[in-house]
């Protein structure tokens, strides 16, 4: 995700989403006041192995920009948060190596993720400068319909998602290792559709879909779970007795997960925004074979990434039409061509294991991949949604 939602809706996505957020142990601040952004208006701060430095900031409401500098040893995903909601986000930011981020945020009292999730969250203070939010009545209008559809679409893959795990849990807990190994890439499937809302609930998604990175002691931390703590049993321990309360819970998430769905009120920022997101996480990192790196099921994912992104395109399509035709076009085109690509490697058990292809098959997917996220960034300002 790397924009903010329509501030003029947030209150409303907020207002529909009522889990509690969990306790987080916050980092000692020894009383000292937050920092604020520097002369030239950008906001440093910097993420170690185990905090943000600064912890607390201050900022004016408004459009501001974050330079983000990743001083830990792995790769840094820092958000934004309003109790369980992503407001913003920059994800793969390697070590030593920093990125902007720009959003714009009303008064009120906000989180910042401080790498690990195990780590402390830091504190964002939002002053009120007498910026007002405004937004594009008419042409919010013209997107109701595909935003409702869209929700349809959602609730659809979720209920799929709900009834697929709890086969696939069934499978784990009564040690069919060979049927929860063929259950693992449908059923992930769903999720990877719906990924951009999915990535909403700062809660729910890292315990549904966080990888071994994401934690200190990585497949040892015993806070790793979901779908990637069961795939590391399956493929690499060939064991699956000592995961059973790590199935339960993957299953109760995701049954949550649809709940909060049924409620939220879908930002059209999220939506159109998220046909790009879903694109540019393949190109960012999952084309390098980390997502799935125990079972080398990543085709399956980058499939679904792209038919969530595709949906999303087919049902603002007349919208994009109206405004840019040429774009669309261009759109459409890079659609087709990586679905082609990913078309190549399909057999009867889904796709092909991705380490079976060739570094020269994976630049041949990742070149009209980069192309296709770099159009899809251009639809959210086409349709007047940054």
């Amino acid at each position: 995700m790397k924009k903010i939602l329509p501030l003029t809706l947030l209150s409303l996505l907020l207002g529909g989403c009522d889990a509690p957020e969990a306790p987080k142990e916050e980092a000692q601040t020894g009383g000292a006041a937050p920092a604020a952004p520097a002369a030239n208006g950008e906001v440093n701060i910097a993420v170690t192995d185990s905090q943000c430095e600064p912890m607390q900031l201050s900022v004016p409401s408004g459009k501001v920009t974050f330079n983000i500098q990743n001083k830990s040893g792995r790769k840094l995903e820092w958000e934004i948060l309003k109790g369980v909601m992503v407001v913003d986000e920059r994800e793969n930011i390697a070590p030593t190596l920093s990125d902007k981020m720009t959003v714009t945020l009303l008064p009120g009292e906000y989180d910042m993720t401080c790498g690990l999730l195990t780590n402390p969250r830091g504190k964002l203070t939002v002053t009120d400068s007498g910026f007002k939010a405004t937004s594009n009545e008419a042409d919010l209008a013209k997107l109701e319909k595909p935003l409702a559809d869209y929700k349809v679409y959602v609730q659809n893959e979720a209920k799929q998602l709900v009834e697929k795990t709890e086969s696939f849990v069934a499978a784990v807990k009564a040690g069919d290792i060979d049927k929860a190994k063929a259950e693992f890439a449908p059923t992930r499937y769903h999720y990877e559709r719906i990924e951009p809302i999915a990535e909403l609930f700062n809660e729910l998604d890292p315990a549904i879909d966080a990888r071994a990175d994401d934690y200190k002691a990585q497949e040892k931390d015993p806070e790793f779970g979901g779908f990637h703590r069961i795939e590391y049993a399956l493929w690499v321990e060939k064991d699956v007795s000592k995961i059973q309360p790590v199935a339960d819970k993957l299953l109760s998430d995701v049954k949550a997960l649809q709940k909060e769905i049924d409620l939220l009120a879908f930002p059209p920022s999220k939506v159109v925004g998220g046909a790009a997101a879903l694109i540019e996480e393949v190109a960012g990192s999952k084309i390098t074979g980390e997502e799935d790196r125990y079972s080398r099921t990543d085709l399956s994912d980058f499939q679904a990434n792209v038919d969530g992104a595709q949906k999303i395109v087919e049902l603002f399509h007349s919208a994009i039409d109206e405004k840019n035709p040429e774009i669309l076009k261009k759109v459409d085109a890079s659609l087709k061509e990586v679905n082609d690509i990913l078309a190549k490697y399909k057999n009867d058990q889904g796709f092909e294991p991705y380490d079976k292809l060739s570094e020269e098959d994976r630049a041949k997917l990742k070149a009209p991949i980069n192309l296709l996220a770099e159009e899809l960034a251009q639809l959210r300002g086409i349709l007047g949604l940054d």
